[in-house]
């Protein structure tokens, strides 16, 4: 059984009806599930995660004022659930707030995922969390929402990033997949092979960033970065093509996927040049930026 479906299951047949039971009033001001980094709230897990961290366990989300008059209640009824579910090992943690499942505060959420209390409110804020950062805290489910709170800061971590933002990230990663992959990759003709191969992964690196950034998603941590790849509307037909240079760089492989990536820009709108080479492109992104602040950032920042 995968993850998250071991974790709903566990919150709606050992948790909710515990809460329903003890304290019900508490049920509109909680909301359940499992979300933030792990392979299982991406839908990556498989049989062979489950030699790490596999148990049956769900989060319970309480507002900062609510977890002060009934966090310590809601700590003591999770920590009496069933130490065994469905044949898996439960997890329990201390009453402070440690751990992966229990209870936590909306607040100790968002710090732990975006290193913020609250949702990003600026676009240097936006700037500073990374990818993966975003890409954690709006993966996995919300079970239940009695409150909305999680629904909303999600939502927002989701699709809230400021547009001059996201095009101030292309423009980077334009300039770096230029700089790496259509000039850099050369270095095997100075014999410079181990240089060349580097170059070759920073390519596919700023690429696979590009192309999440072309569909309005965060890109997760590297080491599933290919496989949520695969899934996106716009442009998962490069992955196989991207797999491949990491086996062996190919500068004219590398030209074929540069194009597709310019023509998608052309395409949202962001550029209209007639080049081949990336990094004019990126400086015609830039231009894009309406926020002065943005756009006097240095072309590299990501």
């Amino acid at each position: 059984m995968k993850g998250l479906e071991l974790s709903r299951a566990f919150w709606e047949d050992a948790v909710r009806p515990a809460i329903r039971e003890t304290c019900p009033v508490l049920l509109p001001r909680l909301a359940a599930g499992l979300c933030g980094g792990g392979s299982d709230c991406l839908g990556c897990d498989d049989e062979l995660s489950h030699d790490h961290g596999y148990a049956a366990g769900c989060m319970l989300f309480l507002a900062p004022e609510d977890a002060e008059t009934h966090g310590f209640l809601l700590s003591a009824l999770y920590d009496r659930l069933p130490r065994e579910f469905l044949g898996v090992k439960t997890e329990h943690r201390s009453r402070q707030g440690n751990g992966r499942y229990g209870v936590k505060t909306t607040e100790q959420f968002l710090l732990e995922q975006t290193g913020l209390f609250h949702t990003p409110e600026t676009w240097r804020e936006w700037m500073a969390i990374p990818s993966y950062a975003l890409a954690a805290a709006c993966a996995g489910e919300i079970f239940y929402d009695g409150s909305g709170d999680m629904t909303g800061i999600r939502e927002t971590l989701r699709t809230g990033m400021p547009e001059d933002v996201r095009v101030k990230k292309i423009a980077g990663h334009a300039v770096l997949m230029a700089q790496s992959g259509q000039y850099n990759v050369s270095r095997r003709r100075h014999g410079e092979e181990g240089a060349a191969r580097l170059a070759c992964c920073e390519f596919v690196n700023h690429t696979l960033a590009m192309l999440f950034l072309l569909n309005e998603r965060h890109m997760p941590f590297y080491k599933w970065a290919f496989r949520a790849a695969k899934e996106l509307p716009k442009l998962s037909k490069l992955i196989p093509t991207l797999e491949a240079l990491l086996r062996e760089p190919d500068e004219d492989t590398i030209e074929r996927v540069s194009a597709a990536v310019i023509e998608e820009l052309r395409a949202q709108g962001l550029t209209d040049g007639g080049w081949d080479f990336l990094e004019p492109h990126a400086y015609a992104v830039m231009r894009r930026i309406r926020n002065p602040e943005i756009a006097a950032l240095h072309i590299m920042e990501v």
